[in-house]
């Protein structure tokens, strides 16, 4: 029983780790399928955490910095839309460009703002998302087996994990079921075959990119008000990086994408409890080494151990309507 308990303590800190990841990659996932490489994941998310934890500061309300988040990943992303939609620039040095500005903007306005060596305050009470205990599972929690998976591994997550478990098959009805959905992958397929049929090609891409913004508002704000509890310098540490290796690894559909975020989610909650940990013949494995495992392993992944990933046509490549 105290081996299943374990496994139970690290499939729960999966599920944590791997809603970043779930938000961000389902983010790059519109951007990506409308032809946009976006490589900024990683700096919308960090300016997300920032403003939600600053408003959350300020106001005591969690929403509220959660409404700060998502509006601050909206700016970012309309941002990196303006350069490489309507200016026709390069990709992947706008998402570059955002990621630089914002991890050295962050710390700056925290510093300047609370003095805390660009920290934010620490985060309690209403200024966090707390933990929600669903219906039924301090009743059920001492029944073997299913009774503990449900009041340990279901329930008792923050409002946040559930809406990154329910957005992976929304975000596939709406991919596959949904005139938006199609518009979003024709334009990343074939934006001339698009534009065509009288459909505006830049409209669709700043659509795709707005719901960008929104997932990974969302995602920034789960690590400053929910996963922790206020903003630190750099606390997305590459996860917008690992969030694009899994949609790559998940060859830009929902559910193998999911699959890919688990899977980095599970390694790096593997590394957290073998950290000082004497392993039988091993011994005692450099902590350096266990951290770099979530990063071996996306090494390993993307360099053909899950064969050839076949990207959008059109990613990547500016649409310039012919006249």
């Amino acid at each position: 029983m105290e081996m299943f308990e374990l496994i139970i303590l690290l499939f729960d800190a999966t599920f944590r780790v791997a809603t970043p990841l779930v938000l961000a990659a389902l983010a790059g996932m519109f951007s990506e399928r409308a032809g946009v490489v976006d490589i900024g994941l990683e700096g919308k998310m960090l300016g997300a955490a920032f403003a939600a934890a600053a408003a959350s500061t300020v106001t005591h309300s969690a929403w509220l910095g959660l409404g700060a988040g998502i509006i601050t990943s909206l700016a970012l992303s309309s941002l990196h839309a303006y350069a490489c939609v309507t200016h026709k620039g390069n990709q992947v040095v706008s998402g570059m460009a955002i990621n630089i500005v914002v991890a050295g903007l962050t710390p700056t306005l925290g510093f300047a703002w609370f003095r805390l060596g660009g920290q934010t305050p620490s985060l309690k009470g209403d200024e966090r998302f707390s933990s929600i205990t669903l219906p039924f599972a301090d009743a059920v929690k001492d029944i073997p087996v299913l009774g503990h998976l449900y009041s340990e591994l279901i329930s008792g997550h923050n409002i946040i994990v559930y809406i990154a478990a329910i957005a992976v098959p929304i975000v596939a009805y709406v991919l596959y079921r949904t005139r938006f959905g199609l518009r979003v992958r024709a334009v990343g397929e074939n934006p001339h075959a698009v534009d065509t049929a009288g459909i505006s090609v830049d409209l669709m891409r700043y659509k795709a990119l707005a719901v960008t913004g929104f997932l990974c508002g969302i995602a920034g704000t789960y690590l400053s008000t929910a996963h922790g509890a206020g903003f630190i310098r750099d606390m997305t540490a590459g996860k917008g990086y690992l969030a694009l290796a899994a949609l790559i690894f998940g060859k830009w559909k929902p559910v193998p994408t999911l699959m890919a975020c688990l899977l980095f989610a599970f390694t790096d909650a593997l590394q957290a409890r073998l950290q000082g940990v004497d392993i039988p013949i091993i011994g005692v494995i450099p902590v350096q080494f266990i951290q770099a495992l979530p990063y071996v392993l996306t090494v390993l992944l993307l360099a053909g151990f899950v064969g050839k990933a076949h990207p959008p046509k059109a990613i990547g490549e500016p649409y310039i309507k012919e006249r």
